[in-house]
């Protein structure tokens, strides 16, 4: 039986499938699902010396540093060990190049980046659809899910809300950014590790893709 790989990058654009795949695979592998975003806002809300740091920054408009970031995941890898699957992150080679110095001092490089490919049409098909928790970071299609804006998160009970970062000017300026900072990152792994990296047309059905991502995460 082949070993399960532990360590795992899932990059995407937005409404790609990301975290709702990465839910799916924690669950089937037991494999930790980890938000960059998830965990900067637990940072914040323990108040921890790196929320601290955290907050200082956004609230003068700032964004954390890639070597900021990286430092919220080297926590997190110091509290819960080397298996996780991250989720969107690294965002950019900046990012990425310290991921994998602190992977090498551990003594735990990267077993598998995929990238869930999607046309621009059918991302912004997608986000108009999209409600968000911004709490617990589940989203639902109102097209597929029977849940509304309004309604409480089935996964933690907040309120289901359509996000400020979904509207459609702030939606043009994600996929910028995403063109920009973080398809640079899938060429980084294609160069560095091309025997880890793969895509996936994220425009599949979520059976389909679950059982693809499932085949590569098993290492079938």
């Amino acid at each position: 039986m082949n070993a399960v790989n532990q360590r795992i990058v899932l990059l995407g654009p937005p409404a790609s499938g990301k975290g709702t795949q990465a839910d799916r695979l924690s669950e089937a592998f037991g494999i930790p699902h980890v938000s960059t975003g998830v965990l900067l806002r637990s940072e914040c809300d323990r108040g921890t010396a790196l929320g601290r740091e955290a907050d200082a920054a956004t609230s003068k408009g700032l964004l954390v540093s890639d070597e900021f970031v990286v430092r919220i995941v080297a926590n997190w890898m110091q509290e819960h060990g080397t298996r996780f699957l991250f989720d969107g992150f690294p965002r950019t080679v900046g990012q990425a190049t310290h991921l994998d110095a602190t992977l090498i001092s551990l003594k735990s490089p990267l077993d598998l980046v995929i990238l869930l490919e999607l046309s621009d049409g059918a991302i912004r098909s997608r986000i108009r659809e999209r409600i968000s928790c911004l709490k617990c970071g589940a989203t639902y299609s109102t097209s597929l899910h029977t849940h509304a804006e309004g309604d409480p998160c089935p996964r933690c009970g907040a309120v289901l809300v359509r996000r400020n970062d979904d509207a459609s000017e702030a939606l043009e300026q994600r996929l910028i950014v995403y063109r920009d900072l973080t398809l640079p990152v899938v060429g980084y792994y294609e160069r560095t590790a091309p025997g880890i990296m793969h895509r996936i047309d994220a425009g599949e059905g979520s059976d389909a893709i679950f059982a693809e991502l499932s085949r590569l995460v098993g290492n079938e």
